[in-house]
């Protein structure tokens, strides 16, 4: 993803560059692993073990509001598929909020809630119906986990306007499966780490 120009740019790759770094260190592994899809990739990006570290959280935050802001400003509440989505929604939240464009988080449960509402989603008193939402997610690869995200949001009579996810691994045809339903923004790829 590239910044427009002038001193929120440089600021953007600056911490793009930063957020990749903790990416390739405490994220990255380059050995055979299987994907959910049962397939076996040669590399495997854990990112939660760089976006649940402090530095590492206030860099999502920054970088996924900065993309909220240039390709999706209609959105007005930012949430996604539990776990991997948890930390990025509610960093950009967070930042969101401090910029003065406060967006509520919520998250979208893989199972509806077993007691009390039995709901889908968390976060829900923030929300209003036909409200325009984006979706985050930290890795796509088949793009099964953002289209269910997608898909409850819609049930909860949500407009979904965009998908900011962190890595795109460039394979299963994941990021053309999610551009089907909506617009698609990612942080990385996986030429920045494999080359």
């Amino acid at each position: 993803m590239d910044a427009d120009s002038g001193p929120f740019a440089q600021a953007f790759t600056t911490q793009r560059a930063r957020l990749l770094e903790l990416m390739r260190t405490l994220a990255f592994e380059r050995r055979p692993v299987t994907l959910s899809s049962g397939k076996i990739s040669d590399f495997y990006v854990d990112s939660k073990q760089a976006v649940l570290t402090a530095e590492g959280h206030f860099l999502v935050g920054q970088l996924c509001f900065a993309a909220l802001e240039r390709d999706a400003p209609s959105a007005l509440a930012i949430g996604g598929l539990t776990m991997g989505a948890d930390p990025i929604a509610s960093a950009t939240s967070l930042v969101s909020f401090l910029a003065g464009r406060p967006r509520p988080a919520f998250y979208v449960r893989k199972e509806p809630k077993g007691h009390g509402t039995s709901q889908w989603l968390e976060g829900t008193k923030s929300l209003t119906p036909g409200m325009k939402v984006a979706i985050v997610e930290d890795v796509i690869t088949t793009g099964a986990s953002t289209l269910r995200a997608i898909e409850r949001a819609r049930l909860f009579d949500l407009e979904v306007v965009r998908v900011i996810a962190l890595l795109d691994r460039e394979e299963e045809g994941g990021r053309d499966a999610v551009e089907r339903e909506t617009r698609v923004t990612t942080l990385f790829t996986r030429r920045d780490f494999l080359g």
